[in-house]
């Protein structure tokens, strides 16, 4: 845990006194406090949930636990993916002085909590959640959507398949925000390329047995089979493996996934796959070093959604330090201003849609034979730089965009 200490009042009074009449004291909480609401024990739990928790802690420690005098504390919460609860912890924990939420975990509840951010005008640091509407007509002012996204995930992996092949698609998809936002963009994306979807069926999540889907799958006359169940990914890849659907000549692309998913499934059941990640541990000296000091507390490497919490906390404790002040509006504006250059990222934005803009990588996960080891699944194909990964301004809604 972050190591705490509170100033005494009478260092306090001397150090007003001191800094005479212009003095701005402007971090006026007694702590920095950060929020890490997310899934502690469902569903997303393995790619977010205490490893989200960790990734918060490490960037408040890379500045000795305290800014300016005043504590750093990491608090967890778990919202259980309910979107009346996170909205409710968050308006509990705003009362109780906290400053920045991070995380957010599955769509439906962030989406609550950016709706009380747009009123309250707290930080919120969203990583877990891909929804598209978190930067675009749900867009908030001091609201940063930091890792994923629906739009730069399916239209990259869309694009990256139907460069080899036109054939038609079926989708299995979870019933749940992220996964209408990534199934509505892939299949905008596949129109465009000239493509046919051939079908379609939404999961429940937590479904433990997607033998019926899969069989309508097989029976539409589809040769590429997209599946997008969030935390059910790894559940649904295998069955699918079970079913021998890939040596039927059916090609399995799993829509949203991590090396976290992959660590679940096998290399056997995902090798040759291609994935969209924003993160891994080899794509930078600085992943690394991150990925080794992360795996060496939690015994697994950080998923994409784990190293993307670390860097937004890390930039907005930055932006904190640097203006001194606590100020939501003064803190966003810093952060704005600051490029994002990190273990997460080498050259990210905070765009006008509150979009951080970075590079994303194509990668492609190996085959048992090519894998040097335990985690090291995927090698790069290719990095999608910001301009070419993420929805264009000008198709945006957010109503921040062009003040």
């Amino acid at each position: 845990m972050v190591p705490l200490r509170t100033t005494s009042a009478a260092t306090l009074l001397i150090a007003l006194a001191l800094a005479g009449p212009t003095a701005r004291a402007e971090i006026k909480g007694d702590a920095i406090r950060i929020g890490v609401l997310t899934d502690m024990n469902g569903i997303f739990a393995t790619a977010m949930g205490p490893g989200s928790v960790e990734a918060a802690r490490m960037a408040a420690e890379e500045f000795g636990g305290k800014i300016n005098g005043k504590p750093i504390e990491i608090l967890q919460a778990d919202h259980q993916n309910k979107p009346d609860l996170a909205a409710s912890l968050a308006r509990k924990w705003f009362s109780d002085g906290v400053q920045a939420i991070a995380d957010g975990g599955s769509s439906g509840a962030a989406l609550a909590v950016q709706e009380l951010v747009r009123g309250n005008g707290k930080i919120f640091l969203v990583s877990g959640a891909g929804a598209n509407q978190l930067t675009d007509e749900a867009c908030a002012a001091t609201s940063v959507q930091w890792t994923q996204d629906a739009y730069s995930t399916a239209t990259a992996v869309v694009s990256g398949i139907m460069q080899t092949s036109k054939e038609p698609w079926f989708f299995i998809t979870g019933d749940y925000a992220f996964g209408h936002s990534i199934e509505a963009t892939a299949r905008d994306r596949i129109a465009a390329l000239g493509g046919k979807v051939a079908g379609s069926v939404k999961a429940q999540l937590g479904t433990p047995d997607y033998s019926s889907f899969l069989l309508q799958a097989q029976s539409s006359g589809a040769k590429i089979l997209a599946i997008n169940v969030a935390g059910d990914n790894a559940t649904a890849i295998k069955q699918a493996e079970e079913f021998g659907l890939a040596d039927q000549g059916m090609k399995i692309v799993p829509m949203s996934f991590q090396n976290v998913d992959i660590e679940a499934v096998g290399l056997k059941a995902t090798r040759g796959d291609l994935i969209v990640t924003s993160f891994f541990e080899d794509v930078s000296p600085a992943a690394r070093k991150f990925s080794d000091a992360f795996y060496a507390r939690r015994k697994a490497m950080p998923s994409q959604i784990q190293a993307g919490v670390y860097s937004a906390v890390r930039h907005y404790l930055q932006a904190v330090k640097d203006s001194d002040t606590d100020d939501s509006a003064a803190v966003m504006a810093k952060m704005k201003a600051t490029p994002v250059s990190d273990a997460y990222t080498p050259n990210g934005r905070v765009r006008e849609d509150q979009r951080m803009v970075h590079d994303l990588y194509l990668v492609q996960v190996k085959t048992p034979e090519e894998s040097k080891g335990p985690w090291d699944f995927v090698k790069l194909v290719a990095t999608i730089p910001p301009d070419q990964a993420f929805r264009p301004l000008d198709r945006s809604k957010c109503s921040l965009v062009g003040r």
